[in-house]
C-alpha cells in the first residue's frame, strides 16, 4: 500500500494521441487520473481536425482531448473549461509540459465564463452521465449560440445516453449523426447549419 505522501504526489504518464506523444500529469480526484479513458480514445479516433480550428473542450479534466487537438491544430486555438479548479490547474500544467501555447484552461460552469465573442469551429466533450437535463439544455443552447456556421459538436457518452443525445441534438441543432458506437460508448456529432 502506498503511503499518504506517495498518494499526494502527481501521477504522470505518456501516451500517443492523434499521432502526438504527450505527457500528462494528474492527481487523485480527477476523472481517469492514471490513463486516457476509453471514451476519450474513441472520440479522438473519430474526430477530424483542421490546423486552424477554434476549439472548446467542455469539461476538459486534465486536458487529454483539448491538448491532443491543440497538438493537431498548431494555427488554431483551444479553450479548455471545467468547473473543477484542480482539473483546470492540471490542464494548464499539461499544456505547459507539452509546449502547447495554443491551449488554455479556465474555470467555467458550462459556457458561463467563456468569452461571448468567440465563435467555435469545433466543440468536444466527454459528457458526464450525471450532467442533468437542465444543464445539458443550457450547454447545448450556449454551444449553438457560440458555434460558427458549419461548426461541429462531437461528444462521447455512455451508450445509455445515445437516444437522449439524439433527441437533444435534433431539438437544438436539427441534425444528429451517430459517428460510432462501441461496446460502452457512443460518439455523437451535430453540425450548426
Amino acid at each position: 500500500m502506498a503511503s499518504i505522501d506517495q498518494l499526494k504526489q502527481d501521477l504522470e504518464f505518456n501516451t500517443n494521441l492523434l499521432g502526438h506523444n504527450l505527457t500528462f500529469r494528474s492527481t487523485w480526484g480527477i476523472f481517469s487520473p492514471r490513463e486516457i479513458d476509453a471514451g476519450t480514445e474513441l472520440l479522438l479516433r473519430h474526430l477530424t481536425i483542421k490546423p486552424d480550428e477554434i476549439v472548446l473542450d467542455l469539461g476538459c479534466g486534465y486536458g487529454p482531448l483539448g491538448l491532443a487537438i491543440a497538438a493537431n491544430a498548431p494555427q488554431g486555438n483551444v479553450h479548455m473549461v471545467d468547473k473543477d479548479f484542480m482539473a483546470v490547474e492540471y490542464a494548464n500544467k499539461n499544456a505547459d509540459l507539452n509546449c502547447l501555447n495554443n491551449a488554455k484552461a479556465y474555470l467555467s460552469n458550462g459556457l458561463s465564463h467563456v468569452p461571448k465573442n468567440i465563435q467555435f469551429t469545433t466543440v468536444v466533450s466527454n459528457m458526464p452521465a450525471k450532467v442533468g437535463k437542465e444543464m445539458m439544455s443550457i450547454m447545448l443552447h450556449d454551444i449553438h449560440e457560440q458555434m460558427a456556421p458549419g461548426g461541429q459538436l462531437v461528444v462521447v457518452t455512455i451508450n445509455g445516453l445515445r437516444d437522449y443525445m439524439k433527441r437533444n441534438f435534433m431539438e437544438v441543432f436539427g441534425y444528429y449523426d451517430k459517428v460510432k458506437q462501441g461496446k460502452d460508448y457512443t460518439i455523437s456529432r451535430t453540425i450548426k447549419q
